[in-house]
Order: C-alpha cells, then sequence, then structure tokens
C-alpha cells in the first residue's frame, strides 16, 4: 500500500467513530411532527396528532385541532357556546395557512360550527382569501355545511345577565380563551397555522379581531417558521404581530427573542398594562418560543410522543 493510501485510510478510520457520537441526538423522527397551541388545549393538540397519523400532513393537523374547541360548548370565546355580541348574535373569525403560501379565512361567519374548515374551503376552491358575513355564509352551504344555532343557554343567560349594565370591559385572562392559535411541523418538516374565536364576548355587532388575518394573527413562511398569536385582537392588527415575529426569525433571531421582541413592539407604544396578547413560535429546527405581556399566559406543546402545558414567560412579572 502506498504511504499516501495508507495514511488517508488510517486517518477516516480513527475519525469516524468521533463523527457518529458527535452526530445530533434530534433528527427528523425525533423533532417531526409537532404540535403547539395556545392556552390549555391538550384535546386539541390530540386530534392534531391524529390527523398526523392519517395523513402525516401539518395542514392537516391544524385543521382538526381547531376543530374541538369549536365544537365545545364550554368554551365560552370559540365556537359554538362562544359569547354573543352585545346584540346576541354568535359571530365567528377563523383562518388558515399551509407550507406554500396559501391562506384562507372568513370573517364574521354565523351559524356554522366550524369557521376554520370553512377558511380552508375558501383557500383550496376559490380564487379569494378572505369571505365575510353572509357572503361567508352563502359559500359554506354552498359547501355542504349545515346552519346551526351556536347559542348556547349558558352563553345566552351571560348576555342577559351582562345587558343589566351593558358595560364593555375585556378582563386579562378572564376572557383568556378569545382565540386558539395553532403551529405544525408535518411529518417531512413542512409548517402550518390556524387561528379561530368567536371574539371578544359582548363586543360591537360587526367587530373582527386579528384572528382571520393573515400576518396579524397566523403567519407561516416554509423557509423560516410560523407564529401565531390572542389576546386583545386590535392591537395584534396594530402591530401584524405573527408577521412581524417570522421575519424577526427570518434575520437570525430564535423563536423565543422574536416573540420577545414582538411583545416590546406593543408595550413601547401603547398602554400595555390594560390587556393581554401572547405570542406562539416555532422555526423549521423545531425551536419553539412563547411570550406574552401579562402573567397568566400558557401553551400547549406536543412532541416526541409527549403533550404538556408551559406557563409563558411574560414581561409583567
Amino acid at each position: 500500500m502506498k504511504r499516501r493510501t495508507f495514511l488517508k485510510t488510517t486517518t477516516i478510520s480513527a475519525i469516524a467513530p468521533a463523527l457518529v457520537n458527535a452526530a445530533p441526538k434530534k433528527n427528523a423522527e425525533s423533532v417531526f411532527p409537532m404540535i403547539i397551541s395556545t392556552w390549555k388545549n391538550e384535546k386539541a393538540n390530540e386530534a392534531g396528532l391524529a390527523s398526523f397519523k392519517k395523513s402525516g400532513r401539518a395542514l392537516d393537523a391544524v385543521e382538526a385541532a381547531a376543530r374541538i374547541p369549536e365544537a365545545d360548548p364550554n368554551d365560552t370565546s370559540v365556537g359554538y357556546g362562544g359569547f354573543p355580541d352585545r346584540d346576541g348574535h354568535v359571530t365567528l373569525d377563523a383562518c388558515i395557512m399551509d407550507e406554500k403560501g396559501n391562506a384562507g379565512s372568513v370573517t364574521f361567519l354565523e351559524g356554522i360550527m366550524h369557521p376554520i374548515s370553512v377558511a380552508r374551503a375558501v383557500m383550496e376552491k376559490t380564487p379569494h382569501v378572505m369571505l365575510s358575513g353572509e357572503g361567508a355564509f352563502q359559500f359554506a352551504i354552498a359547501q355542504g355545511f349545515k346552519k346551526e344555532n351556536l347559542l348556547t343557554e349558558k352563553a345566552k343567560k351571560a348576555w342577559e345577565e351582562w345587558k343589566k349594565e351593558s358595560k364593555y370591559e375585556p378582563k386579562i385572562n378572564i376572557e383568556r380563551h378569545d382565540t386558539i392559535g395553532i403551529l405544525a411541523l408535518g411529518t417531512k418538516g413542512e409548517i402550518s397555522g390556524a387561528c379561530s374565536t368567536s371574539g371578544l364576548a359582548f363586543k360591537m355587532h360587526g367587530r373582527v379581531g386579528d384572528s382571520p388575518v393573515i400576518g396579524a394573527a397566523v403567519f407561516c413562511d416554509d423557509e423560516v417558521g410560523g407564529a401565531c398569536a390572542t389576546g386583545l385582537g386590535e392591537f395584534v392588527l396594530k402591530t401584524l404581530g405573527s408577521f412581524l415575529i417570522v421575519e424577526l426569525m427570518r434575520n437570525g433571531k430564535t423563536p423565543q427573542q422574536a416573540c420577545e421582541e414582538a411583545i416590546m413592539r406593543i408595550v413601547k407604544r401603547y398602554k400595555y398594562k390594560e390587556f393581554q396578547i401572547g405570542y406562539l413560535a416555532i422555526n423549521k429546527k423545531g425551536e419553539y418560543g412563547a411570550y406574552a405581556i401579562q402573567k397568566g399566559f400558557n401553551y400547549t406543546i406536543s412532541q416526541n410522543g409527549l403533550t404538556k402545558v408551559i406557563e409563558s414567560d411574560s414581561y409583567m412579572k
């Protein structure tokens, strides 16, 4: 054997074990799939995981997850059972976005149990991104969705009690489930997001918050990652928080750093002690972050076969 060949062969043999030992323990199978949602939503995450087993696709997972609180009569601010506006109407908003940049949303939708599925139909079956009000309802019916009464007795009684004073006063973390925001990384590492809500309790008739707005409530970019929001939507709208977080990650910030910066953009400008905003973010590596203005914001994450609820850090300690 020539000296050069001998040295090359022995060197490779010597470093091979080191390369194996130095390989990262986290691989695609351990990171993906994963799903993260705002607030304590274990059942929603479980539905998302079940969807992963069937299709492996992140878009299917976020839709399946959102449908759980939408159909829960005990969740007073998402879908069926949501508290009505000040005129007694349960109006729903939702949006969804896939890994290709496609998006769909519905706003001010009444009488349909699953606005997230209508939003997906808007994305996949129309040339538009957003349908609203009566137009969104007519489209839903044409797609086979059924008209249903979404005002439960519990919600109706709460509305009738509120009418005695008719005082609109959002309370921090009391209407905490005003939104479910969901992000998922599929088995191939692709990202999708979704958001669904019945909005703030006893809002003005016609009010629409951030939940159906791409770039505010949810934004995904398959080159970077995704973000979603919860809380008083007016301030997410004013800062396009989810889009901002994704762009911050694009420019090198971690998901945690990006969420913190997005919150700082709000507290530097507005009277932040009067409301709550919480953000979630994940990047393509499966790293995630969460941050809120006030204490009390938590989120649910499912990864590596485990689901857990985590208390977010916050600006107000």
